[in-house]
């Protein structure tokens, strides 16, 4: 067995027909997108950035042509975002992706374990500020999957090199949004992905329903489970479908405002703020007031 550290949450993939309608959808929440991003394989994002070095990451197709052929090539980014679109629509969240200082040896770890979604996947892109300024980031990314949960991708991602680019301004959300403090999920065998996420994590299995990261939580919950506590429906069944995002955030009272004065439809559950999943919005939105 080839052992590793406990891998922290890097980043979400959120699939969208469309970025601009994601960055209208994302504006009216709070939050500050930052510029297009392109892929060199065909996709383009539209990011959020938060101040614990999380962030979202919304996903559009740009150039069908150049992702076909990607896929051709046996891109798994590509290949399984376009899965993922064929079967549940293009609005959605798609995979948890988690940071790493070795993503070759992420990958033969999942290889060893049975759960390598394919081959890793090295590529740079243009990263660009709020003020214009731009840079090159540049990734390595080792995927893991379970062949009968097709609804969700998890990969490992290497930073090879981070653009010298100040984030500042882009992790000033008006809605007070400082980072992401657990990722919910819904399967028909709640029990029966620890193993997967585990693994994708870095962590020895255990039959919890909680996997604990070091700066997150992913939560597994049955479907009645995650409508009971979100107010919202899980959709259809699934071994496993990644279904909500909560928030960290300043002043509950704040966010209940600006959702207010934007006219987007919220409810409360608990002590929490839900914002059910709208189009540039392919999950459920939860803001948890963390002084």
């Amino acid at each position: 067995m080839i052992k590793t550290s406990p891998h922290p949450l890097d980043h979400l993939v959120l699939p969208t027909q469309s970025l601009e309608i994601a960055r209208q959808r994302l504006s009216s929440l709070g939050f500050v997108v930052a510029p297009i991003g392109v892929h060199p394989f065909g996709t383009e994002n539209a990011c959020v950035f938060f101040a614990d070095g999380t962030y979202l990451e919304p996903l559009a197709v740009g150039d069908e042509q150049t992702a076909a052929q990607a896929i051709g090539e046996g891109n798994v980014f590509v290949a399984r975002d376009r899965l993922y679109r064929n079967k549940l629509g293009d609005e959605g969240f798609s995979a948890v992706v988690f940071g790493t200082a070795d993503a070759d040896a992420d990958h033969a770890r999942y290889v060893e374990a049975g759960l390598s979604a394919g081959d890793m996947l090295s590529f740079s892109r243009a990263f660009t500020d709020a003020a214009g300024k731009s840079d090159t980031a540049s990734f390595k990314l080792a995927f893991v999957a379970d062949r009968k949960a097709t609804d969700a991708l998890l990969f490992a991602c290497q930073r090879i090199n981070a653009p010298n680019i100040g984030r500042t301004a882009l992790q000033a959300h008006a809605n007070g949004a400082t980072g992401i403090v657990e990722i919910v999920a819904v399967s028909g065998r709640p029990s029966s992905q620890s193993g997967l996420l585990s693994t994708a994590a870095g962590q020895d299995a255990n039959d919890d329903e909680k996997i604990r990261l070091p700066n997150a939580t992913l939560t597994v919950l049955s479907p009645d489970a995650f409508a009971s506590r979100c107010g919202v429906s899980a959709g259809g069944p699934s071994d496993l479908r990644f279904t909500a995002i909560i928030f960290a955030v300043r002043s509950i009272a704040a966010v209940t405002h600006l959702l207010a004065a934007n006219a987007v439809e919220h409810n409360m559950s608990g002590e929490e703020i839900v914002v059910p999943p709208a189009p540039g919005q392919g999950a459920a939105f939860i803001f948890r007031e963390i002084p």
